[in-house]
């Protein structure tokens, strides 16, 4: 069944002047019904049905009453946007700085008294569809139903969710195509909040709903009177503002150096747990509390000779309660503290002799959902391009490999009692990892820690948390081992600062075709490399192609970038392909289009300045310089995809 259409076509002919006036205002009118079952489908199901159909109804009227537009032919088009801005606004949280929006709260009207309302129950397929739409974002429901109920296409859908403050429409799309139910079952009476059944509501419920309702308002009352009252900190000329931070009881431990949460030196040795909980206590000033006083001081209310920096999706708020102390020690010519508090690490530094006009720098990273790896090292100081790691107890060994240099032995890095590293000279800094800048890259000193199971390679991407580097297929990457993985991550190391300072976790690189040159100039390998954040949104995507290193440079010659994409699922477990390809000129002066697809491709085309289709995942062209391509393939299933993007 064909989706319905978005307005439907006016008939006979035009009106004009005032009648035209009328007509307009009763266009959208004529439509209720479409209205509110958009408004129903956009709402959160999480609401429950009787709630849904009151809002949904209300947010319509309430989008009639608001006005057409300035032009009465795109009436219905303005009517749709303000349902669905407003359906979007009631799934927001309520904060409590934030401005709330009417649309948050609960209908005024209609109002239904002793009844429950909800639509005509149908089958599977219904129950199906509503239980996946309440697994998605208000944005993706929104564009499902613009799709599949209003039959716009992708670019008027970005353009409506635009105007209706989704920040990330074509994330959205993106999201909605997981939603694989035929979109006639948009139109289902599963969906109608205008055709309903009527239940009775539950008595018992709601007397005792109502006795609560006469206790919370005497509570009130109460409450009102002795905030009237003259006392202490309750009333009088400092009633106009709440107790200070420190008053509250919860407030008042988390600031306390003596409440801090300081974990044996052995206690993971016993636990069945690997992360950061079980991290003793370490360093020479952990009962010095002048110094965590002023920590925890400067993480509740930092001043402003505090620097502070989060990485992206990090919250910079006060602690919830007492923090788990890491580590307080002097660290070269600063004091160093390291708190944990279940969902972030934070990083404190002042000046050894404690000095105020000099400030101190307060860092937060995010590390929930950590393992016995990615718990295994934090950054304790980055200094004159150098940086020092706190390592985890059950670290073993410590060395420094030079990425670049894949053939060459690990190097011993010395810890002192604590766990501190000496001093690792950091990756060379490349400006937006271009493949100019690449070039100059000459070496990338990595971390490479030893727990007694396996060597894992980690680096220092500008935060709090080294980055794990892993390789092999999404499905089962491993620690880089072996001569070839390292041989590729030393064409692959000078492109990571692409991913840097974006809260990246970990970076898996995975070639996914071979290919041979034409002009016989040997085999070049495409490769994938992902980067993927603590906060699970953010990914970025790097499909790269490595010539020969005898065409192309030589042995630690980086790849050249073929494509790259941000928060897309390619590359990873949810969808493990990738399509890119390159414009490539052999050592005769001819130019060809290269491209590769990962094992799901059975045929690759070319469109645009060159064009031409090859059977299998490989597809090489003739072209001229200057030639831009469009890519496609063809999967095995039969779907038709672009190319990474």
């Amino acid at each position: 069944m064909p989706p319905l259409r978005a307005v439907p076509p006016p008939a006979g002919r035009p009106f004009a002047g005032r009648l035209a006036g009328k007509r307009a205002e009763s266009e959208p009118a004529e439509h209720y019904a479409r209205l509110v079952r958009i408004a129903y489908l956009v709402l959160a199901p999480s609401r429950g049905r009787n709630r849904r159909v009151l809002s949904a109804h209300w947010l319509a009227q309430r989008a009639l009453a608001g006005g057409q537009g300035p032009e009465p032919g795109r009436a219905y088009a303005h009517v749709r946007l303000q349902v669905v801005r407003s359906a979007l606004e009631a799934g927001l949280p309520l904060f409590r700085l934030a401005r709330p929006r009417r649309a948050q709260f609960p209908p005024l009207v209609p109002q239904v008294w002793g009844l429950r309302l909800f639509p005509h129950s149908c089958g599977a397929d219904e129950l199906a569809l509503e239980q996946a739409l309440a697994g998605v974002s208000g944005a993706c429901r929104a564009a499902h139903v613009l799709r599949g109920l209003e039959g716009l296409d992708d670019a008027e859908v970005c353009r409506v969710l635009d105007a209706a403050g989704v920040t990330d429409p074509r994330a959205a799309l993106l999201e909605a195509d997981v939603l694989t139910a035929p979109h006639a079952l948009l139109a289902s009476p599963e969906f109608d909040p205008c055709s309903l059944q009527v239940r009775p509501a539950d008595p018992v419920r709601r007397r005792r709903r109502g006795r609560t309702l006469l206790a919370a308002c005497a509570a009130l009352l109460v409450c009102g009177t002795l905030l009237l009252m003259p006392g202490d900190g309750l009333g009088g000329p400092d009633a106009v503002s709440g107790p200070r931070y420190s008053r509250h009881h919860t407030a008042e431990q988390a600031l306390d150096p003596g409440e801090l949460r300081r974990v044996p030196a052995n206690l993971w040795r016993g636990s069945a747990r690997r992360d950061f909980t079980v991290w003793p206590t370490r360093g020479d000033r952990t009962g010095d509390t002048g110094l965590l006083g002023r920590a925890l001081a400067a993480w509740a209310r930092p001043g402003d000779a505090v620097v502070s920096s989060a990485t992206p999706g990090t919250p910079d708020g006060p602690p919830m309660g007492p923090p788990q102390l890491l580590y307080a020690g002097e660290v070269g010519q600063a004091a160093v503290v390291l708190f944990h508090d279940g969902l972030r690490v934070v990083r404190y530094a002042e000046a050894r002799n404690a000095d105020p006009s000099r400030g101190a720098v307060l860092d937060f990273a995010r590390v929930d959902g950590a393992d016995a790896v990615t718990a295994s090292a934090l950054v304790v100081q980055r200094r004159e391009g150098r940086v020092r790691y706190l390592t985890a107890p059950w670290v073993r060994e410590v060395a420094v490999r030079d990425l670049l240099a894949p053939r060459g032995a690990a190097l011993p890095l010395r810890r002192d009692g604590a766990g501190v590293t000496d001093p690792l000279a950091g990756p060379v800094r490349v400006r937006g990892g271009t493949d100019a800048g690449a070039r100059d890259c000459r070496s990338w000193p990595a971390l490479e820690v030893r727990d007694g199971s396996a060597a894992r390679l980690m680096t220092d991407l500008g935060e709090l948390t080294p980055v794990r580097l892993t390789s092999g297929a999404p499905s089962a990457p491993h620690d880089v081992a072996g001569a070839a993985e390292r041989e590729s991550w030393a064409r692959t190391a000078c492109l990571l600062p692409a991913v840097r300072s974006n809260g990246v976790r970990t970076v898996n690189s995975w070639p996914y075709a071979k290919q041979r040159l034409p002009e016989g100039e040997g085999d070049a390998w495409w490769f994938c490399t992902r980067a993927d954040t603590w906060r699970g949104t953010g990914s970025r995507v790097l499909a790269q192609f490595q010539a020969p290193p005898e065409v192309s440079g030589g042995d630690g010659a980086p790849g050249a970038v073929a494509a790259r994409a941000e928060d897309s699922p390619d590359c990873g477990i949810r969808r493990p392909r990738v399509l890119a390809g390159v414009l490539w000129k052999s050592d005769g002066g001819r130019w060809y289009v290269l491209a590769a697809g990962s094992r799901q491709f059975a045929s690759l085309t070319a469109t645009g300045g060159v064009r031409g289709r090859a059977e299998g995942r490989l597809l090489a062209l003739p072209a001229r310089e200057g030639d831009r391509a469009r890519l496609d393939g063809l999967l095995e299933d039969g779907s038709r995809v672009g190319a990474l993007h």
